[in-house]
């Protein structure tokens, strides 16, 4: 800021409430003094001259000058001395009587208090506007955290959302190529359950595909996709997959789409896909205010792999739907594995 900016600056400083009060109380004191001693109302003219002076000059004087330090101080005693000097000379020729300003004992007292005013109330608009420009670049820091906050949670919810698409998108292409070949197989030898098998997987590649465009759907279509997918597997090796579904009507509940899919994978890849002898269970049942859908399977929960982000995102996915509604438990029951997921039949569900 250049002098004569903080020449102004210092003025309208002067306009804050507080120095005005302060300014407001010297006035009174000095022409009240002056009044009492003189009786003259020239001599209470002459004063308030001096404080008109004080006033332009002392306080904008000293912030114009202090930030040249030695030298601009200086200049800013010199510049007080003359100013009290040519009031004095002024009244002098001006009051026909004896006042505080003319009388040589009290000019030194006079340039004094003009200076330490001045340097008072210009170091206090100083010290102000230091105090504003500092609230202000933390303000501007705050709103820049503010933002980079925001920026890093909208960063992490469009990970976590592209992570979502992806986890409903998916389908293991080992099973995909598998049912393909058994459907090749069945064409030669079972045409009728080779047509049964294609309209099965194009039923379930349909749903698939309305999943990754559905914010939601009905648990009941969420149950039909397991049974197709098992019916699937089933086709392959009916001694090996054997699965048991059983539930009662239901009314649609909606839920996040495919929520139930990697429940069912795993328990198929960690049940008879990893030659573990057994039935493969899928019980759901009505509970007070929610429904339990249990998935049962042969082998006993190693506990959660590191890194793994199937059942995490099966967590996930509940909480950005349920909040605390809902819930995700699997572990080990003797030599086979529970998982169990208890979502609520009333509140409303937002997409996942």
């Amino acid at each position: 800021m250049v002098p004569f900016d903080r020449y102004l600056a210092a003025l309208r400083g002067l306009a804050d409430p507080r120095r005005l009060a302060a300014l407001t109380i010297v006035l009174v004191a000095l022409l009240g003094t002056e009044l009492l001693a003189s009786r003259s109302m020239t001599a209470v003219g002459c004063d308030a001259v001096l404080f008109v002076v004080f006033v332009l000059v002392a306080p904008g004087s000293y912030r114009a000058l202090s930030p040249a330090g030695g030298v601009g101080l200086a200049l800013y005693g010199t510049l007080g001395v003359a100013c009290i000097a040519g009031v004095a000379l002024v009244v002098a020729h001006v009051s026909p009587r004896w006042t505080y300003i003319i009388d040589p004992g009290s000019l030194l007292v006079l340039a004094v208090l003009f200076l330490v005013g001045g340097w008072g109330f210009g170091r206090d608009v100083d010290l102000t506007e230091r105090a504003e420009a500092l609230a202000l670049e933390t303000q501007r820091a705050r709103l820049a955290a503010d933002r980079a906050a925001i920026g890093a949670d909208r960063a992490t919810l469009i990970a976590e959302q592209n992570a979502l698409l992806a986890q409903r998108a998916q389908l293991d292409p080992h099973f995909l190529f598998n049912v393909l070949n058994a459907i090749a197989e069945l064409t030669r030898h079972d045409p009728a359950r080779a047509e049964e098998a294609t309209l099965a997987l194009a039923s379930m590649l349909r749903s698939m595909l309305d999943a990754t465009h559905a914010p939601t759907w009905p648990v009941s279509k969420e149950l039909a996709l397991l049974r197709t997918v098992t019916e699937l597997y089933a086709m392959r090796d009916r001694d090996k997959y054997r699965f048991s579904l059983a539930w009662p009507a239901l009314d649609d509940v909606e839920v996040p789409p495919l929520l139930l899919l990697p429940i069912i994978e795993n328990a198929i890849t960690h049940g008879p896909a990893s030659d573990h002898e057994g039935e493969v269970s899928v019980v759901v049942a009505r509970g007070q205010g929610s429904i339990d859908i249990v998935v049962e399977n042969p082998g006993a929960f190693a506990g959660r792999r590191e890194g793994g982000q199937g059942l995490a995102m099966i967590d996930k996915r509940l909480a950005l739907a349920f909040g605390e509604g809902a819930r995700f438990t699997i572990e080990a029951r003797g030599s086979r594995t529970l998982a169990t997921v208890s979502l609520p039949t009333s509140g409303t569900t937002r997409p996942a």
